[in-house]
Formats: structure tokens, C-alpha cells, sequence
């Protein structure tokens, strides 16, 4: 009985959370179009990319297609990839109308994450050359619709931030992406309410990795890639450096169909190893704090379970009020849990029937998160 009351306290918390992380907003396709500025400003995009040699032609493509009035220049960092991502990539730039260099990455000094190792040598690649007012930083597996950079970089300059980032709509096809990308990203919202990290001198600062639009000025008052050098989560960690460091407002949204991640999780496997690789270090690899949180996921999502089965069995052995108390509170926190799941399962197109599984996800989750802790990245990040 307690345990179903808490599971559904802790639920009703989400449901009634001022930041309402739940609905997954902001989209950016709700966002008006914003005005045209002046003059459009420079922009160099920044592509790190490792072993990536199946999608890095479309990519690219896709980033000559855009419609972007101003310069827009492009370098792939070629980082050590060992299935000719560099030829590829080469191939792909040489039929490209806009300007696109492929350099192959310098060897990994110590102390840096491979990713943002990539990214700084394609930043300084940026400063030597042409020297952009505005740096993109995206992965090679993001397709950009051909008004992804034109709307991204007029919402930027229309709202005054100087980072603007955009959550790729991710993959959503095989049963394991159905299972588990969807509380991925309510997962997301829930950490980091993006009402709150869009919000000027909130705490919260948030940025999703495979799209970030970022003054070039900004960036230097962070301190640079050197400032996050070794950071798995790059991306958290560049947010915070412009917002708390730099002082310049930051956004995030959720994009639908201009920014759109390629990349397959056919197994469950595949998210098991990407959650793996940062999930102990976003919590600051603190075993307590390791402690407190898979405290909360058994309770959040196992709690319901346990209390229906204890109502169902109490009720039919004649268990009295109690009995029926915790069949009502199990009920009513699996019934929470899916309405605060509801928009989430809608942005992907997905049934009811996903809602229900919501337990299940949440308790591999934590699996995924405990050994992340016990076992290690392994190989997840670029080292």
C-alpha cells in the first residue's frame, strides 16, 4: 500500500511539474518563421566524425542542399576512422556546391574526449580559414532539411541567444526503438525541462549534441572545446560553459523534421551501449547519488506493478480494505505514468500499448544505468 502511494505521489510530481516536461515543448516546428535579418551572418559547420562511412555522403548532401542565403562552409574532422569514412566523406565533398574539407584528425592528446577533440580541430580549422561568425556543430548521422540552417540560425539572431540547439527526432522503427527511445526522451525533458533551460538566469542549461548552433564569440568566452575537453556529455557541458560561464542565453527545442538522426538501435543492445557510455557520468559518478536514483526508478516504475499484484492477490484472499487501497493507488500510478508518457507516445506515432510497457523501459533504464556504473563506457567514447 505505501509503496503504490508513493509510486503514484512521485508520478502526480511529474504530472503537476511547473516546467510541464511531459508535453515536450518546445517543438520547433511550432515556432513562427522568423524574420529575415539583414545581412546574413557566416556560418562554418563542424562534422566529427568516426567510422561513419555508411551515412556521411548523405549528410553532407543534405547540407549542400540547404538554403541558406549566407557563406556556409564545411569540414569533416576524420577521426581515425578505420572503414574509409575520410575517402567517402572526400568523395561526397567534391560534388558539392558549397565549400566542404575533409582533414583527418590529429592523434588524441590525453585528457580529451574523442568527439570534442574532433570538433576543436574543425573549430580551429574554422578560425585559420574563413573565420565564421557562427560555428554549427552537428553529427554525421543528422540529416538537415533544406530549411534547417535558415530557420535555426534566424530563430538564434531573431531571439538574441548565442546558442541554439535543436533534439534530432530520432529513429523510431524497430521494436527496441519503439521500446526505448521514446522514454529516452521523456527521460530527457524530465532531467533537464527545457522550459527551464530556456529560461534566462535559470541554473538549467540544456543543448542536444547533434545540433548546435553557436556564436564563434560565445564559444571563445566559454573557453573554448578546451574548457570541456574530456566530457562524455558534450553537449550538457558546452550549454553550461555559454550560459553560466560566457552569460549568453541558450535555447533548446525539439525538432520534428528539420533535424533528423539516422542512426539505426536495431538491438537493444545498440541503446544499451549508448546509455551506458554517459549515464554514471551524469551523475557525477557519485554512488549515492547512484543509490538515490535507481531508489526512485524501482519506485517510479516497478511500485505500481507491485502494489496491483499485492491489491489483485489481497482482494482475492479476502484482504480487506488495505487490499483494495493498494489495487487503487497501483491502478492509478500505472494510469499516471501513462498520461505523463501520452505526448511522447503521440510525437512518435505510437499506440497505447507502448504506454503500458512504459515500466518496462524504465526499469532497463536503470539496468543500463547500474552498469554504466559497474562496468564502464567500454569503448563508447572516441578513446
Amino acid at each position: 500500500m505505501v509503496i503504490g502511494a508513493l509510486a503514484l505521489a512521485c508520478w502526480a510530481g511529474v504530472l503537476l511539474h511547473p516546467a510541464r516536461p511531459w508535453d515536450l515543448r518546445p517543438v520547433d516546428a511550432d515556432d513562427p518563421v522568423p524574420p529575415d535579418p539583414p545581412a546574413w551572418p557566416a556560418v562554418g559547420v563542424v562534422i566529427p566524425a568516426r567510422n561513419e562511412a555508411d551515412g556521411i555522403a548523405a549528410t553532407l548532401a543534405a547540407l549542400d542542399r540547404q538554403d541558406y542565403p549566407g557563406d556556409m562552409r564545411v569540414v569533416v574532422v576524420d577521426e581515425r576512422s578505420s572503414d574509409g569514412t575520410g575517402a567517402v566523406a572526400r568523395d561526397a565533398a567534391a560534388g558539392m556546391a558549397r565549400p566542404c574539407e575533409v582533414i583527418t584528425g590529429e592523434r588524441l592528446p590525453d585528457g580529451w574526449a574523442g568527439k570534442v577533440w574532433g570538433m576543436d580541430q574543425g573549430v580551429r580549422r574554422h578560425d585559420a580559414t574563413a573565420n565564421p561568425e557562427w560555428l554549427l556543430l552537428t553529427d554525421a548521422d543528422i540529416h538537415h532539411a533544406p530549411d534547417s540552417l535558415r530557420r535555426l540560425v534566424g530563430d538564434a539572431l531573431h531571439r538574441g541567444v548565442a546558442l541554439d540547439s535543436r533534439m534530432a527526432r530520432l529513429r523510431c522503427q524497430s521494436f527496441a526503438e519503439k521500446l526505448l527511445i521514446p522514454p529516452f526522451v521523456l527521460f530527457f525533458f524530465l532531467l533537464y525541462p527545457l522550459r527551464w533551460a530556456n529560461r534566462a538566469g535559470s541554473r538549467t542549461a540544456s543543448a542536444a549534441g547533434g545540433c548546435i548552433l553557436v556564436t564563434a564569440e560565445a564559444l571563445s568566452e566559454a573557453g573554448g572545446m578546451q574548457s570541456i575537453r574530456g566530457a562524455l556529455i558534450d553537449d550538457l557541458a558546452l550549454a553550461r560553459r555559454v550560459k553560466h560561464v560566457a552569460g549568453r542565453p541558450t535555447r533548446l527545442a525539439l525538432s520534428r523534421t528539420r533535424v533528423v538522426s539516422t542512426r539505426p538501435y536495431e538491438r537493444m543492445g545498440d541503446v544499451w551501449t549508448m546509455v551506458r557510455r554517459s549515464a554514471f557520468t551524469q551523475l557525477h559518478r557519485n554512488w549515492l547519488l547512484l543509490v538515490g536514483v535507481l531508489t526512485v526508478l524501482l519506485l517510479m516504475f516497478a511500485g505500481p506493478l507491485v502494489a496491483l499484484v499485492a491489491g489483485v492477490v489481497g482482494a482475492a484472499s479476502g484482504g480487506g480494505s488495505l487490499a483494495w487501497w493498494a489495487l487503487a493507488t497501483g491502478t492509478a500510478g500505472w494510469l499516471a505514468m501513462a498520461v505523463a508518457d501520452h505526448r511522447t507516445a503521440r510525437e512518435f506515432g505510437l499506440g497505447p500499448g507502448w504506454q503500458l510497457a512504459l515500466p518496462l523501459s524504465g526499469l532497463l533504464y536503470g539496468a543500463m544505468t547500474l552498469d554504466s556504473a559497474l562496468r564502464g563506457p567500454r569503448g563508447g567514447g572516441w578513446r
